[in-house]
């Protein structure tokens, strides 16, 4: 094993992602395990809530010895005792002489103390290999535990002039197949979806995450009041300030909140600060602005100096949509 960790790293956050869905509200951790002459011995993730961490399923599968052999892991490891025992101690029982560590972990019960622990241990650390990649991966968490409140992701289909329903309020499809297929994925990586009382009316949509024959269900916040018969329901209804619900739904473990709503709820998120991304589903088509409604339609602004900047960080070709990624 050299000491350029860049492609361990690499394997470690695909790995990571094998838990994505399952993990929360623990973090979607990858690990990878390579024996004292440098093979590679095993790799591993986060299992359900109350199974073994990513640290323990790579030692726990390794075809060689692990004795003198260097683990290379998204997320610091813990050294708490939850609903397992700390990864610490079973990496230290298992003779690994070096860790390589994406990023630490923020967690109180954490924040360095695990990679403290593993050096009292006799264990060599290194920090912050591929660490940009590892936080965009696990930034929902990473928000949660900082915070305390749940990232925030707008999800938006619309023209391309941004028009999210027609004339005379048709909007279902504007993207194709392929577009639909992916939302339903940004669902399955939320653990909550919130959409307003209005988009329930017209449209009543389940809100399940529909994964071929796998069918999730987050949990369903409705601002304002639902139908009785509403599809939505169960769910919770809830009214006030924004924030103020983003916190409770922080106290329920909920790491990632999917906006779904319509123009009205997607704006008042945006007005108040509250996204932290936007996943922005494009059709290869105009609508024109008279009498259609736009993604912001109750968002304003006064001159370009108050225009609310963003960073594009991915594109993607999804049929004849196209899927933009934003930090703001």
């Amino acid at each position: 094993m050299t000491r350029d960790y860049t492609d361990a790293m690499t394997l470690a956050i695909a790995e990571g992602e094998k838990a994505r869905f399952h993990a929360p509200p623990n973090p979607w951790v990858g690990a990878v395990l390579y024996g004292a002459d440098g093979a590679l011995l095993s790799q591993g993730h986060t299992q359900v809530p109350g199974s073994s961490h990513a640290e323990v399923e790579a030692i726990t599968h390794a075809t060689g010895p692990t004795a003198g052999g260097t683990l290379v892991v998204t997320l610091e490891p813990c050294c708490h005792v939850g609903r397992t025992g700390p990864c610490v101690e079973a990496i230290i029982e298992a003779g690994i002489t070096t860790v390589v560590i994406g990023t630490l972990d923020p967690d109180p019960r954490v924040a360095g103390r695990g990679a403290a622990a593993l050096r009292k241990g006799g264990v060599t650390v290194h920090t912050g290999v591929g660490i940009e990649a590892v936080r965009a991966q696990l930034a929902p968490y990473l928000w949660h535990r900082i915070t305390g409140r749940p990232y925030v992701v707008a999800k938006v289909a619309s023209t391309l002039d941004g028009i999210v329903a027609m004339a005379d309020g048709t909007s279902q499809w504007i993207t194709g197949e392929d577009a639909r297929a992916d939302a339903h994925v940004l669902r399955a990586q939320s653990q909550a979806i919130i959409v307003g009382a209005g988009t329930v009316r017209s449209d009543n949509p389940r809100l399940t995450a529909r994964l071929g024959d796998i069918v999730l269900e987050p949990l369903r916040v409705v601002l304002g009041q639902a139908p009785a018969d509403a599809a939505v329901r169960p769910c919770l209804e809830r009214s006030g300030e924004l924030g103020e619900i983003l916190d409770e739904l922080g106290e329920l473990d909920v790491l990632q909140v999917l906006i779904e709503g319509g123009p009205r709820t997607f704006s008042a998120f945006l007005e108040a600060g509250l996204v932290n991304h936007v996943a922005w589903y494009l059709a290869p088509a105009i609508a024109g602005a008279h009498d259609t409604t736009a993604a912001t339609v109750s968002l304003s602004t006064g001159t370009l100096a108050q225009l609310r900047r963003a960073r594009f960080t991915a594109v993607a070709q999804l049929g004849d949509d196209i899927r933009l990624d934003v930090e703001l």
